[in-house]
């Protein structure tokens, strides 16, 4: 009986590489950090969130990344005996900060009385909208001249413009060819992509760059099959 329990615990001390995978939400993570507590042994995880490591049984593996919140994984019995683990990590919330390009911010019309507080702000291209419709005749005229329907799309034209901006702002070019694999000369077709797409736009608008980031990993594998399909 002492050999047959000393076989048995000797089993679950014996080392074994595992494999898994690392999500966020639903979208697979590239690049956290996995660390063997008890071995110091590391990895990393690939473009698809995919990782191998060598564990055994009461091993702490540790999951980090700038952008993530740090988890901790006991490894068990089953996880041994499984064939691969499914690794949920969450999202840091960072907020991007704002380009403030005047220096005088604190100077503005609503503080010089000129319009009063609260009042919606209108770009160039919504202020066209505005005037072409404040009417009832405006609206008319403009409708069958097809004006308004070309100052609308103005508008959408104006705001993928200013999303574009932002999208330059937030990442450079090195990160696109290193870490997103896109060639050099695609950079900008892949921005424009990135922009047109809806929860891209929204992250973006909502200064969420933990998202943005994540997002733009899934894009960029979308694009690279697009253009792979193109030559």
């Amino acid at each position: 009986m002492f050999f047959f329990v000393q076989i048995c615990l000797g089993q679950n001390k014996v080392s074994k590489e595992i494999f898994g995978q690392i999500f966020e939400q639903s979208t697979s993570v590239e690049g956290v950090n996995i660390i063997n507590n008890n071995t110091q042994i590391a990895t990393v995880s690939d473009v698809n969130g995919m990782f191998s490591i060598v564990v055994k049984a009461g091993d702490v593996l540790v999951f980090s990344s700038v952008n993530l919140e740090p988890l901790k994984r006991r490894i068990t019995a089953d996880d041994l005996n499984s064939s691969s683990l499914v690794i949920k990590m969450t999202a840091k919330q960072i907020e991007l900060k704002e380009v403030v390009v005047n220096e005088n911010a604190n100077i503005t019309a609503e503080n010089l009385g000129i319009i009063p507080h609260g009042q919606k702000k209108y770009t160039p291209a919504e202020r066209k909208v505005y005037t072409a419709t404040s009417t009832s005749v405006d609206k008319v005229i403009n409708a069958i001249s097809g004006r308004t329907k070309m100052l609308k799309k103005e508008v959408k034209v104006e705001k993928k413009e200013a999303l574009f901006r932002k999208l330059e702002y937030l990442f450079e070019e090195a990160y696109y060819t290193d870490r997103l694999k896109i060639p050099l000369e695609h950079i900008k077709g892949f921005q424009l992509y990135c922009v047109d797409n809806p929860e891209f736009a929204v992250s973006l608008d909502t200064k969420n760059k933990t998202m943005s980031m994540f997002l733009i990993t899934r894009l960029a594998q979308e694009y690279l099959i697009i253009i792979e399909h193109e030559k």
